[in-house]
Protein backbone atom coordinates (compact mmCIF):
# COMPACT_ATOMS: atom_id res chain seq x y z
CA UNK A 1 0.00 0.00 0.00
CA UNK A 2 2.18 2.52 0.56
CA UNK A 3 4.69 1.46 -2.00
CA UNK A 4 1.30 2.43 -4.34
CA UNK A 5 0.87 5.35 -2.50
CA UNK A 6 4.47 6.69 -3.23
CA UNK A 7 4.48 5.72 -7.19
CA UNK A 8 1.64 7.74 -7.67
CA UNK A 9 2.75 10.68 -5.85
CA UNK A 10 5.73 10.01 -8.16
CA UNK A 11 3.64 9.89 -10.86
CA UNK A 12 1.66 13.25 -9.78
CA UNK A 13 4.91 14.99 -9.48
CA UNK A 14 6.18 13.99 -12.92
CA UNK A 15 3.35 15.02 -14.47
CA UNK A 16 3.38 18.40 -13.04
CA UNK A 17 6.96 19.23 -13.96
CA UNK A 18 6.30 17.72 -17.06
CA UNK A 19 3.05 20.12 -17.41
CA UNK A 20 5.08 23.13 -16.26
CA UNK A 21 8.30 21.80 -18.39
CA UNK A 22 6.85 21.87 -21.85
CA UNK A 23 5.79 24.69 -24.10
CA UNK A 24 2.24 25.72 -23.17
CA UNK A 25 0.11 27.70 -25.45
CA UNK A 26 -0.95 31.02 -24.19
CA UNK A 27 -4.21 32.51 -24.70
CA UNK A 28 -3.86 36.29 -23.39
CA UNK A 29 -7.74 37.91 -22.87
CA UNK A 30 -6.84 41.21 -22.18
CA UNK A 31 -10.39 42.94 -21.14
CA UNK A 32 -10.85 46.79 -22.14
CA UNK A 33 -12.09 48.84 -19.12
CA UNK A 34 -14.03 45.96 -16.49
CA UNK A 35 -14.22 47.24 -13.09
CA UNK A 36 -13.31 45.36 -10.09
CA UNK A 37 -16.69 44.70 -8.94
CA UNK A 38 -17.94 44.26 -12.64
CA UNK A 39 -18.03 40.29 -12.47
CA UNK A 40 -19.45 37.65 -11.08
CA UNK A 41 -16.68 35.47 -9.91
CA UNK A 42 -15.68 39.25 -7.91
CA UNK A 43 -19.28 39.50 -6.36
CA UNK A 44 -21.23 41.33 -8.76
CA UNK A 45 -24.68 39.49 -8.09
CA UNK A 46 -26.28 41.25 -11.21
CA UNK A 47 -24.05 40.70 -14.17
CA UNK A 48 -24.54 37.16 -15.92
CA UNK A 49 -20.67 35.71 -16.48
CA UNK A 50 -20.83 32.51 -16.14
CA UNK A 51 -18.42 31.43 -18.89
CA UNK A 52 -15.49 34.05 -16.87
CA UNK A 53 -16.66 32.58 -13.44
CA UNK A 54 -16.23 28.94 -14.75
CA UNK A 55 -12.47 30.08 -15.72
CA UNK A 56 -11.70 31.23 -12.26
CA UNK A 57 -13.51 28.07 -10.80
CA UNK A 58 -11.01 26.17 -13.18
CA UNK A 59 -8.05 28.31 -12.32
CA UNK A 60 -6.93 31.27 -9.11
CA UNK A 61 -8.79 34.12 -9.19
CA UNK A 62 -6.19 37.64 -8.10
CA UNK A 63 -7.41 39.75 -5.59
CA UNK A 64 -4.47 42.51 -5.64
CA UNK A 65 -3.50 42.54 -9.20
CA UNK A 66 -2.53 45.70 -10.91
CA UNK A 67 -2.46 47.02 -14.22
CA UNK A 68 0.77 49.18 -15.41
CA UNK A 69 -1.50 52.34 -15.74
CA UNK A 70 -5.32 53.66 -15.28
CA UNK A 71 -5.57 54.35 -18.93
CA UNK A 72 -5.90 52.01 -21.76
CA UNK A 73 -2.09 52.51 -24.32
CA UNK A 74 0.22 52.97 -21.45
CA UNK A 75 -1.58 50.20 -20.02
CA UNK A 76 -0.99 48.00 -22.82
CA UNK A 77 2.70 49.56 -23.16
CA UNK A 78 3.50 47.70 -19.72
CA UNK A 79 1.41 44.32 -20.53
CA UNK A 80 3.43 43.80 -23.86
CA UNK A 81 7.18 45.08 -22.60
CA UNK A 82 6.92 43.80 -19.20
CA UNK A 83 8.41 47.31 -18.07
CA UNK A 84 6.90 50.36 -16.71
CA UNK A 85 5.55 53.17 -18.47
CA UNK A 86 8.08 55.51 -17.35
CA UNK A 87 10.48 53.11 -18.94
CA UNK A 88 9.11 51.98 -22.06
CA UNK A 89 8.50 55.72 -22.95
CA UNK A 90 4.50 55.09 -23.27
CA UNK A 91 3.15 57.10 -20.52
CA UNK A 92 0.40 58.80 -22.25
CA UNK A 93 -2.83 58.07 -23.69
CA UNK A 94 -2.41 58.32 -28.21
CA UNK A 95 -3.98 60.84 -29.49
CA UNK A 96 -6.42 60.40 -32.53
CA UNK A 97 -3.65 61.30 -34.85
CA UNK A 98 -1.12 58.56 -33.23
CA UNK A 99 -3.65 56.24 -32.84
CA UNK A 100 -4.11 55.53 -36.30
CA UNK A 101 -0.11 57.10 -37.60
CA UNK A 102 1.74 57.80 -34.52
CA UNK A 103 5.29 55.50 -33.06
CA UNK A 104 3.39 55.14 -29.73
CA UNK A 105 5.23 52.69 -28.16
CA UNK A 106 8.71 53.54 -29.21
CA UNK A 107 10.75 51.12 -31.37
CA UNK A 108 12.97 49.97 -29.22
CA UNK A 109 11.31 48.35 -27.23
CA UNK A 110 10.33 44.47 -27.62
CA UNK A 111 6.95 43.12 -27.25
CA UNK A 112 6.04 39.79 -25.70
CA UNK A 113 5.66 37.91 -29.27
CA UNK A 114 9.42 39.02 -30.07
CA UNK A 115 10.24 36.45 -27.55
CA UNK A 116 7.79 34.16 -28.36
CA UNK A 117 8.44 33.07 -31.95
CA UNK A 118 12.04 32.08 -31.74
CA UNK A 119 10.76 29.81 -29.09
CA UNK A 120 8.63 28.33 -32.34
CA UNK A 121 5.58 29.82 -31.37
CA UNK A 122 2.54 30.94 -33.45
CA UNK A 123 1.60 34.32 -33.14
CA UNK A 124 -1.38 36.69 -33.78
CA UNK A 125 -3.63 39.86 -32.46
CA UNK A 126 -6.82 40.18 -32.76
CA UNK A 127 -8.54 43.16 -31.28
CA UNK A 128 -7.60 46.76 -29.98
CA UNK A 129 -4.25 47.54 -30.79
CA UNK A 130 -3.51 50.99 -29.75
CA UNK A 131 0.14 51.57 -28.99
CA UNK A 132 0.71 53.36 -32.17
CA UNK A 133 0.41 52.30 -36.02
CA UNK A 134 3.09 54.07 -37.94
CA UNK A 135 5.29 52.08 -39.85
CA UNK A 136 7.45 49.18 -37.18
CA UNK A 137 4.50 50.18 -34.77
CA UNK A 138 2.03 48.00 -36.35
CA UNK A 139 1.50 44.36 -34.60
CA UNK A 140 2.43 42.38 -38.18
CA UNK A 141 5.98 44.37 -37.88
CA UNK A 142 6.13 43.33 -33.96
CA UNK A 143 6.56 40.29 -33.74
CA UNK A 144 2.51 38.97 -34.91
CA UNK A 145 2.07 36.67 -37.60
CA UNK A 146 -1.52 37.90 -37.95
CA UNK A 147 -3.90 40.90 -36.71
CA UNK A 148 -7.34 41.51 -37.18
CA UNK A 149 -8.78 44.38 -34.96
CA UNK A 150 -8.40 47.94 -34.73
CA UNK A 151 -5.49 50.70 -34.38
CA UNK A 152 -7.23 52.87 -31.83
CA UNK A 153 -8.69 52.73 -28.34
CA UNK A 154 -12.34 52.29 -29.03
CA UNK A 155 -14.78 51.72 -31.99
CA UNK A 156 -18.65 51.52 -32.81
CA UNK A 157 -19.31 48.05 -32.22
CA UNK A 158 -21.02 47.66 -35.25
CA UNK A 159 -19.61 50.06 -38.28
CA UNK A 160 -16.09 49.95 -36.51
CA UNK A 161 -15.84 53.54 -36.84
CA UNK A 162 -12.74 56.01 -35.39
CA UNK A 163 -13.31 59.40 -35.61
CA UNK A 164 -16.01 58.84 -38.23
CA UNK A 165 -13.90 56.49 -40.14
CA UNK A 166 -13.45 52.67 -40.78
CA UNK A 167 -10.47 51.50 -38.57
CA UNK A 168 -10.55 47.75 -38.87
CA UNK A 169 -7.20 46.17 -40.34
CA UNK A 170 -6.20 43.02 -41.65
CA UNK A 171 -2.41 42.94 -40.99
CA UNK A 172 -1.21 46.73 -42.03
CA UNK A 173 -4.62 47.58 -44.35
CA UNK A 174 -7.74 48.21 -43.71
CA UNK A 175 -10.53 46.06 -44.33
CA UNK A 176 -14.14 46.40 -44.12
CA UNK A 177 -16.43 44.37 -42.16
CA UNK A 178 -19.04 46.23 -41.01
CA UNK A 179 -22.35 45.22 -39.58
CA UNK A 180 -20.35 42.55 -37.72
CA UNK A 181 -20.01 42.71 -33.98
CA UNK A 182 -16.46 43.36 -33.56
CA UNK A 183 -16.54 41.35 -30.04
CA UNK A 184 -17.79 38.46 -32.34
CA UNK A 185 -15.02 39.10 -35.27
CA UNK A 186 -12.27 39.15 -32.74
CA UNK A 187 -13.56 36.04 -30.76
CA UNK A 188 -14.12 34.05 -34.54
CA UNK A 189 -10.53 35.08 -35.36
CA UNK A 190 -9.01 33.79 -32.45
CA UNK A 191 -11.09 30.37 -32.79
CA UNK A 192 -9.87 30.27 -36.81
CA UNK A 193 -6.63 30.54 -35.52
CA UNK A 194 -6.15 27.90 -32.65
CA UNK A 195 -7.90 25.63 -35.54
CA UNK A 196 -4.99 25.93 -37.78
CA UNK A 197 -2.58 26.17 -35.22
CA UNK A 198 -3.37 23.05 -33.05
CA UNK A 199 -0.13 21.25 -33.47
CA UNK A 200 0.94 24.75 -31.22
CA UNK A 201 3.07 26.19 -29.79
CA UNK A 202 1.31 29.17 -30.13
CA UNK A 203 0.36 32.74 -28.09
CA UNK A 204 -3.02 34.20 -28.86
CA UNK A 205 -3.18 37.90 -27.75
CA UNK A 206 -7.11 38.77 -27.46
CA UNK A 207 -7.53 42.30 -26.33
CA UNK A 208 -11.57 42.87 -27.06
CA UNK A 209 -12.59 46.35 -27.38
CA UNK A 210 -15.59 45.43 -24.62
CA UNK A 211 -16.78 46.45 -22.39
CA UNK A 212 -15.60 50.45 -23.29
CA UNK A 213 -18.40 52.52 -24.20
CA UNK A 214 -18.57 54.13 -27.61
CA UNK A 215 -17.59 57.61 -28.12
CA UNK A 216 -19.75 60.14 -29.80
CA UNK A 217 -17.09 60.40 -32.43
CA UNK A 218 -17.24 57.31 -33.41
CA UNK A 219 -21.09 57.15 -34.16
CA UNK A 220 -22.58 58.84 -37.76
CA UNK A 221 -23.77 62.19 -37.82
CA UNK A 222 -27.72 62.02 -36.06
CA UNK A 223 -26.76 58.45 -34.04
CA UNK A 224 -26.45 58.42 -30.68
CA UNK A 225 -23.86 56.90 -28.29
CA UNK A 226 -24.81 53.67 -26.85
CA UNK A 227 -24.13 50.40 -25.21
CA UNK A 228 -24.05 47.84 -28.21
CA UNK A 229 -24.60 44.69 -27.98
CA UNK A 230 -26.19 41.87 -29.88
CA UNK A 231 -30.06 40.73 -29.27
CA UNK A 232 -29.19 37.19 -27.94
CA UNK A 233 -26.77 39.00 -25.34
CA UNK A 234 -29.82 41.10 -24.04
CA UNK A 235 -31.26 37.84 -23.47
CA UNK A 236 -29.08 36.22 -21.66
CA UNK A 237 -28.53 39.31 -19.71
CA UNK A 238 -32.14 39.18 -18.69
CA UNK A 239 -33.45 41.99 -20.49
CA UNK A 240 -34.71 43.09 -24.20
CA UNK A 241 -32.84 44.75 -26.93
CA UNK A 242 -34.94 47.85 -26.81
CA UNK A 243 -34.68 48.56 -23.12
CA UNK A 244 -33.35 52.01 -22.83
CA UNK A 245 -31.92 51.52 -19.38
CA UNK A 246 -27.96 52.56 -19.96
CA UNK A 247 -27.45 49.79 -16.43
CA UNK A 248 -29.15 47.01 -18.51
CA UNK A 249 -27.74 47.76 -22.05
CA UNK A 250 -23.91 47.90 -20.65
CA UNK A 251 -25.16 44.29 -19.00
CA UNK A 252 -25.65 42.89 -22.58
CA UNK A 253 -22.39 44.07 -23.49
CA UNK A 254 -20.98 42.34 -20.67
CA UNK A 255 -22.74 38.92 -21.80
CA UNK A 256 -21.86 39.54 -25.23
CA UNK A 257 -18.14 39.41 -23.94
CA UNK A 258 -18.28 36.36 -22.07
CA UNK A 259 -20.13 34.86 -24.04
CA UNK A 260 -17.05 35.29 -26.76
CA UNK A 261 -14.35 34.43 -24.02
CA UNK A 262 -16.85 31.00 -23.25
CA UNK A 263 -16.21 30.37 -27.36
CA UNK A 264 -12.74 30.59 -27.42
CA UNK A 265 -12.15 28.37 -24.16
CA UNK A 266 -14.46 25.99 -25.44
CA UNK A 267 -12.68 25.91 -28.78
CA UNK A 268 -9.34 25.56 -26.85
CA UNK A 269 -11.37 22.47 -25.02
CA UNK A 270 -12.77 20.79 -28.37
CA UNK A 271 -8.95 21.11 -30.32
CA UNK A 272 -7.86 18.63 -26.92
CA UNK A 273 -5.59 21.50 -25.42
CA UNK A 274 -7.25 22.51 -22.50
CA UNK A 275 -4.06 20.68 -20.96
CA UNK A 276 -1.27 22.41 -22.59
CA UNK A 277 -2.60 25.68 -22.61
CA UNK A 278 -2.11 28.90 -20.25
CA UNK A 279 -4.91 30.83 -20.16
CA UNK A 280 -4.85 35.12 -18.65
CA UNK A 281 -7.97 36.76 -18.76
CA UNK A 282 -7.04 40.63 -17.19
CA UNK A 283 -8.46 44.07 -17.63
CA UNK A 284 -6.40 46.55 -18.90
CA UNK A 285 -7.21 49.13 -16.16
CA UNK A 286 -10.32 50.03 -13.69
CA UNK A 287 -13.99 50.82 -15.01
CA UNK A 288 -14.22 54.42 -16.09
CA UNK A 289 -16.31 56.30 -12.96
CA UNK A 290 -16.79 59.16 -15.17
CA UNK A 291 -20.50 60.84 -16.56
CA UNK A 292 -21.39 58.67 -19.57
CA UNK A 293 -18.89 56.70 -19.41
CA UNK A 294 -19.45 54.37 -16.87
CA UNK A 295 -20.11 55.87 -13.69
CA UNK A 296 -23.96 54.54 -13.66
CA UNK A 297 -23.32 51.48 -15.18
CA UNK A 298 -20.15 49.68 -13.98
CA UNK A 299 -18.50 48.84 -10.33
CA UNK A 300 -15.41 48.49 -9.43
CA UNK A 301 -16.69 48.08 -5.64
CA UNK A 302 -15.35 47.91 -3.08
CA UNK A 303 -12.41 50.35 -4.47
CA UNK A 304 -12.59 53.85 -4.55
CA UNK A 305 -12.82 55.47 -8.05
CA UNK A 306 -11.85 54.29 -11.29
CA UNK A 307 -9.85 54.52 -14.42
CA UNK A 308 -7.61 57.50 -15.12
CA UNK A 309 -7.01 57.43 -11.77
CA UNK A 310 -4.57 56.05 -9.29
CA UNK A 311 -6.89 54.99 -6.66
CA UNK A 312 -7.52 51.71 -6.17
CA UNK A 313 -10.21 51.48 -8.70
CA UNK A 314 -8.05 52.58 -11.27
CA UNK A 315 -5.40 50.14 -10.64
CA UNK A 316 -6.49 47.02 -8.81
CA UNK A 317 -8.03 44.96 -11.77
CA UNK A 318 -9.94 41.61 -11.76
CA UNK A 319 -7.32 38.76 -13.48
CA UNK A 320 -7.55 35.01 -13.47
CA UNK A 321 -5.56 32.30 -14.43
CA UNK A 322 -5.95 28.63 -15.59
CA UNK A 323 -2.91 26.79 -16.30
CA UNK A 324 -4.10 22.66 -15.63
CA UNK A 325 -1.33 20.51 -14.10
CA UNK A 326 0.61 23.91 -12.82
CA UNK A 327 -2.06 26.07 -10.89
CA UNK A 328 -4.41 24.83 -8.43
CA UNK A 329 -8.02 25.40 -9.29
CA UNK A 330 -10.99 27.44 -7.43
CA UNK A 331 -8.16 28.76 -5.23
CA UNK A 332 -7.44 32.90 -5.01
CA UNK A 333 -4.24 34.05 -4.43
CA UNK A 334 -4.14 37.27 -2.39
CA UNK A 335 -0.29 38.50 -3.37
CA UNK A 336 0.36 41.74 -4.63
CA UNK A 337 1.24 41.40 -8.44
CA UNK A 338 1.30 43.70 -11.94
CA UNK A 339 0.64 43.21 -15.36
CA UNK A 340 3.83 43.81 -15.95
CA UNK A 341 4.73 40.26 -14.78
CA UNK A 342 3.13 38.37 -17.74
CA UNK A 343 6.14 38.93 -19.82
CA UNK A 344 9.01 37.14 -17.50
CA UNK A 345 6.60 34.67 -16.30
CA UNK A 346 5.14 33.39 -19.88
CA UNK A 347 8.64 33.69 -21.56
CA UNK A 348 9.75 31.49 -18.21
CA UNK A 349 7.19 29.08 -18.98
CA UNK A 350 8.10 28.66 -22.88
CA UNK A 351 11.86 27.73 -21.71
CA UNK A 352 13.02 31.34 -22.92
CA UNK A 353 15.16 33.99 -20.86
CA UNK A 354 14.78 37.67 -20.85
CA UNK A 355 17.76 39.84 -23.03
CA UNK A 356 20.58 41.22 -20.54
CA UNK A 357 20.08 44.46 -22.54
CA UNK A 358 16.99 46.22 -20.48
CA UNK A 359 15.70 46.24 -17.45
CA UNK A 360 12.48 44.69 -16.36
CA UNK A 361 10.10 45.78 -13.95
CA UNK A 362 7.80 42.62 -14.73
CA UNK A 363 9.22 39.92 -12.11
CA UNK A 364 8.64 35.95 -12.74
CA UNK A 365 5.22 34.99 -11.23
CA UNK A 366 4.81 31.62 -11.23
CA UNK A 367 5.51 30.70 -7.60
CA UNK A 368 3.48 33.62 -6.52
CA UNK A 369 0.20 32.00 -9.17
CA UNK A 370 1.14 28.41 -7.76
CA UNK A 371 0.70 29.49 -4.07
CA UNK A 372 4.29 28.51 -3.28
CA UNK A 373 6.13 29.51 -0.14
CA UNK A 374 9.25 31.26 -0.72
CA UNK A 375 12.79 32.11 1.81
CA UNK A 376 14.07 35.14 2.20
CA UNK A 377 16.71 33.87 0.92
CA UNK A 378 15.05 32.68 -2.09
CA UNK A 379 12.88 35.84 -2.17
CA UNK A 380 16.02 38.01 -2.61
CA UNK A 381 17.60 36.04 -5.53
CA UNK A 382 14.43 36.06 -7.72
CA UNK A 383 12.98 39.08 -6.98
CA UNK A 384 15.99 41.42 -5.18
CA UNK A 385 14.04 41.80 -1.67
CA UNK A 386 13.95 39.54 0.75
CA UNK A 387 9.70 39.94 1.41
CA UNK A 388 8.61 36.40 0.07
CA UNK A 389 6.50 37.73 -3.03
CA UNK A 390 7.30 39.04 -6.35
CA UNK A 391 6.77 43.12 -5.46
CA UNK A 392 7.74 44.80 -1.90
CA UNK A 393 6.53 48.03 -3.74
CA UNK A 394 4.28 49.27 -7.00
CA UNK A 395 4.09 52.62 -8.34
CA UNK A 396 2.36 54.32 -10.92
CA UNK A 397 2.22 58.51 -12.51
CA UNK A 398 -0.37 59.43 -14.50
CA UNK A 399 -0.41 62.84 -15.43
CA UNK A 400 -0.56 65.42 -12.35
CA UNK A 401 -1.21 62.19 -10.25
CA UNK A 402 1.38 60.13 -8.65
CA UNK A 403 0.98 56.55 -6.24
CA UNK A 404 3.23 54.07 -4.28
CA UNK A 405 2.10 51.28 -3.05
CA UNK A 406 4.78 49.07 -0.08
CA UNK A 407 3.22 46.02 0.99
CA UNK A 408 -0.16 47.32 2.80
CA UNK A 409 0.59 50.98 2.65
CA UNK A 410 -0.07 53.16 -0.25
CA UNK A 411 0.50 56.96 -0.67
CA UNK A 412 -1.45 59.23 -3.26
CA UNK A 413 -0.06 62.79 -4.51
CA UNK A 414 -2.08 64.94 -6.40
CA UNK A 415 -0.43 67.85 -8.26
CA UNK A 416 -0.61 71.07 -8.40
CA UNK A 417 -1.49 71.15 -5.31
CA UNK A 418 0.73 68.86 -3.78
CA UNK A 419 -2.38 67.11 -1.86
CA UNK A 420 -0.52 63.93 -0.21
CA UNK A 421 -3.13 60.91 1.13
CA UNK A 422 -1.67 57.93 3.03
CA UNK A 423 -3.63 54.92 3.40
CA UNK A 424 -3.19 51.80 5.11
CA UNK A 425 -5.27 49.00 2.58
CA UNK A 426 -5.33 46.13 4.63
CA UNK A 427 -7.77 47.88 6.66
CA UNK A 428 -8.79 50.49 4.60
CA UNK A 429 -9.45 49.45 1.16
CA UNK A 430 -11.86 51.61 0.04
CA UNK A 431 -9.34 54.85 0.58
CA UNK A 432 -11.36 56.42 2.90
CA UNK A 433 -9.21 57.33 5.72
CA UNK A 434 -6.25 59.75 4.92
CA UNK A 435 -3.45 59.49 7.74
CA UNK A 436 -1.05 61.39 6.14
CA UNK A 437 -0.76 63.01 9.01
CA UNK A 438 -2.16 61.11 11.71
CA UNK A 439 0.33 59.38 14.69
CA UNK A 440 -0.74 56.24 13.96
CA UNK A 441 3.03 53.52 14.68
CA UNK A 442 3.86 51.86 11.40
CA UNK A 443 4.69 48.48 12.52
CA UNK A 444 7.93 47.67 10.36
CA UNK A 445 10.59 49.38 8.59
CA UNK A 446 10.99 48.16 5.56
CA UNK A 447 14.51 47.93 3.89
CA UNK A 448 13.75 49.14 0.93
CA UNK A 449 13.29 52.59 2.50
CA UNK A 450 15.80 55.27 4.27
CA UNK A 451 16.46 53.47 7.64
CA UNK A 452 15.51 56.49 9.87
CA UNK A 453 12.63 55.17 12.52
CA UNK A 454 11.90 58.30 13.18
CA UNK A 455 10.34 59.52 9.83
CA UNK A 456 6.47 59.47 9.28
CA UNK A 457 5.74 56.58 6.57
CA UNK A 458 4.62 59.25 4.09
CA UNK A 459 8.17 60.92 4.06
CA UNK A 460 9.54 57.20 3.79
CA UNK A 461 7.21 56.65 0.76
CA UNK A 462 7.86 60.19 -0.52
CA UNK A 463 11.67 59.15 -0.43
CA UNK A 464 11.34 56.25 -1.92
CA UNK A 465 9.28 57.20 -4.61
CA UNK A 466 11.79 59.92 -5.65
CA UNK A 467 14.47 57.12 -5.71
CA UNK A 468 12.34 54.92 -7.71
CA UNK A 469 12.06 57.55 -10.33
CA UNK A 470 15.67 58.85 -10.36
CA UNK A 471 16.78 55.21 -11.12
CA UNK A 472 14.66 55.54 -14.03
CA UNK A 473 15.78 58.30 -15.38
CA UNK A 474 18.98 57.14 -14.87
CA UNK A 475 18.54 53.87 -16.97
CA UNK A 476 20.36 54.13 -20.28
CA UNK A 477 17.91 50.99 -21.28
CA UNK A 478 15.13 53.59 -21.23
CA UNK A 479 12.94 54.50 -24.42
CA UNK A 480 12.41 58.18 -24.85
CA UNK A 481 8.60 58.68 -25.90
CA UNK A 482 8.02 59.71 -29.45
CA UNK A 483 6.83 62.73 -27.75
CA UNK A 484 10.42 63.50 -26.52
CA UNK A 485 11.59 63.39 -30.03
Amino acid sequence: MLRSLLIMSFLTVASSAEAESSQPNVLLLYLDNVGYGDLGCYGNKVARTPHIDRLAADGVRFTQWYCGSPSCSPSRGALLTGRHPERNGLNYQLLPEENLRGIGLPHSEKILPQYLKPLGYATACFGKWNIGFAPGSRPTERGFDEFLGHASGNIHYYKHLYHKQNDLRRGTEPVDLMGKYSTDLFADAAIDFIERNRGGPWFVYLPFNAVHFVSDVNCEAGERPDWQAPSEAYEKAGFKPDDPDPRHRFLAVLSALDTAVGRVLQKVDDAGLRERTLVLCISDNGAFMLPGRGDVEQSNKPLRDGGVTVYEGGLRVPAIIRWPGVVAFGTTCNTMLSSMDVVPSVVAAAGGTLPRDRLFDGRDARLAWQHMMVTPEKSEALWGHRGGTPHAKLWWVWGEQTAIRLHDWKMVLLRPDGREELYELASDLGEQRNESFGDRDVPYNPQELIKSPGLRMSTKLQRLLSSERRAIQDDPTRSPSAREK
